[in-house]
Protein backbone atom coordinates (compact mmCIF):
# COMPACT_ATOMS: atom_id res chain seq x y z
CA UNK A 1 0.00 0.00 0.00
CA UNK A 2 1.25 3.70 -0.26
CA UNK A 3 0.30 6.51 1.22
CA UNK A 4 1.33 10.38 0.97
CA UNK A 5 0.59 13.66 2.85
CA UNK A 6 1.79 17.11 1.91
CA UNK A 7 2.43 19.59 4.65
CA UNK A 8 2.91 23.39 5.07
CA UNK A 9 6.23 24.01 6.44
CA UNK A 10 5.17 27.30 7.97
CA UNK A 11 2.39 25.48 9.88
CA UNK A 12 4.70 23.38 11.74
CA UNK A 13 6.52 26.51 12.10
CA UNK A 14 3.78 28.22 14.10
CA UNK A 15 2.68 25.15 16.04
CA UNK A 16 6.27 25.46 17.50
CA UNK A 17 6.34 29.36 17.93
CA UNK A 18 3.42 29.03 20.17
CA UNK A 19 3.83 25.51 22.07
CA UNK A 20 7.67 25.08 21.84
CA UNK A 21 8.79 21.85 23.00
CA UNK A 22 4.89 20.76 23.56
CA UNK A 23 4.39 21.21 19.81
CA UNK A 24 7.30 18.90 18.52
CA UNK A 25 6.70 16.19 21.16
CA UNK A 26 3.42 15.56 19.95
CA UNK A 27 4.94 14.09 17.31
CA UNK A 28 8.73 13.30 17.62
CA UNK A 29 10.89 11.35 19.99
CA UNK A 30 13.78 13.11 21.33
CA UNK A 31 16.16 11.03 18.82
CA UNK A 32 13.84 12.53 16.23
CA UNK A 33 13.53 15.75 17.22
CA UNK A 34 17.67 15.98 17.28
CA UNK A 35 18.03 14.28 13.95
CA UNK A 36 15.92 16.92 12.16
CA UNK A 37 17.61 20.13 11.30
CA UNK A 38 15.03 22.45 10.80
CA UNK A 39 11.25 23.31 10.60
CA UNK A 40 11.35 22.04 6.73
CA UNK A 41 12.87 18.44 8.60
CA UNK A 42 9.74 18.43 11.02
CA UNK A 43 7.53 18.94 8.68
CA UNK A 44 9.03 16.34 6.45
CA UNK A 45 9.18 13.99 9.54
CA UNK A 46 5.11 15.25 10.04
CA UNK A 47 3.83 14.42 6.62
CA UNK A 48 6.29 11.19 6.69
CA UNK A 49 4.35 10.14 9.72
CA UNK A 50 1.10 11.00 8.48
CA UNK A 51 1.97 9.26 5.05
CA UNK A 52 3.20 5.65 6.66
CA UNK A 53 -0.29 5.87 8.89
CA UNK A 54 -2.10 6.32 5.72
CA UNK A 55 0.04 3.34 4.01
CA UNK A 56 -1.55 1.06 6.38
CA UNK A 57 -4.92 2.12 5.84
CA UNK A 58 -5.79 3.92 9.41
CA UNK A 59 -4.25 7.62 9.45
CA UNK A 60 -3.24 8.85 12.63
CA UNK A 61 -5.43 8.29 15.93
CA UNK A 62 -6.25 5.58 18.30
CA UNK A 63 -5.24 2.73 15.66
CA UNK A 64 -1.58 4.67 14.65
CA UNK A 65 -0.35 6.95 16.46
CA UNK A 66 2.63 9.36 15.47
CA UNK A 67 5.02 7.50 18.17
CA UNK A 68 4.08 4.35 16.91
CA UNK A 69 6.28 5.66 13.31
CA UNK A 70 9.66 6.11 14.40
CA UNK A 71 12.38 7.73 11.70
CA UNK A 72 15.77 7.64 11.76
CA UNK A 73 18.53 8.34 8.67
CA UNK A 74 20.88 6.03 7.38
CA UNK A 75 24.49 7.40 7.40
CA UNK A 76 24.06 8.71 3.61
CA UNK A 77 21.39 11.03 4.88
CA UNK A 78 18.56 8.56 3.05
CA UNK A 79 15.68 8.86 5.72
CA UNK A 80 13.69 5.61 7.06
CA UNK A 81 11.02 4.87 8.62
CA UNK A 82 9.92 2.34 11.19
CA UNK A 83 6.72 1.26 12.59
CA UNK A 84 6.48 -0.07 16.06
CA UNK A 85 6.66 -4.15 16.25
CA UNK A 86 3.39 -4.07 17.44
CA UNK A 87 1.53 -2.12 14.55
CA UNK A 88 3.99 -4.03 12.07
CA UNK A 89 2.07 -7.57 13.61
CA UNK A 90 -1.01 -6.12 12.90
CA UNK A 91 -0.52 -5.08 9.69
CA UNK A 92 1.46 -7.78 8.58
CA UNK A 93 3.97 -5.17 7.37
CA UNK A 94 7.27 -6.64 5.68
CA UNK A 95 9.20 -3.89 4.51
CA UNK A 96 8.86 0.04 4.43
CA UNK A 97 10.34 2.78 2.22
CA UNK A 98 9.81 6.78 2.25
CA UNK A 99 11.06 9.35 0.18
CA UNK A 100 10.90 13.21 1.40
CA UNK A 101 10.83 16.54 -0.23
CA UNK A 102 10.85 20.17 0.55
CA UNK A 103 9.82 22.89 -2.01
CA UNK A 104 7.79 26.20 -1.85
CA UNK A 105 7.02 26.06 1.44
CA UNK A 106 5.68 22.69 1.33
CA UNK A 107 6.89 19.20 2.75
CA UNK A 108 6.02 16.03 1.00
CA UNK A 109 6.53 12.59 1.89
CA UNK A 110 5.78 9.11 0.32
CA UNK A 111 5.59 5.92 2.17
CA UNK A 112 5.18 2.36 0.51
CA UNK A 113 4.76 -0.89 2.13
CA UNK A 114 4.54 -4.52 1.46
CA UNK A 115 3.28 -6.92 3.23
CA UNK A 116 3.61 -10.42 4.29
CA UNK A 117 1.70 -13.15 2.56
Amino acid sequence: MIGIDITVISRIQKMIDRWQDKALNKFLSHKEIALGKNTSSYAGFWAAKEAASKAIGTGIGKKCAFHDIKIKKLKSGQPILKYKKKIRRKYNIKSTHLSITHDGGFAIAVVVNSFKD
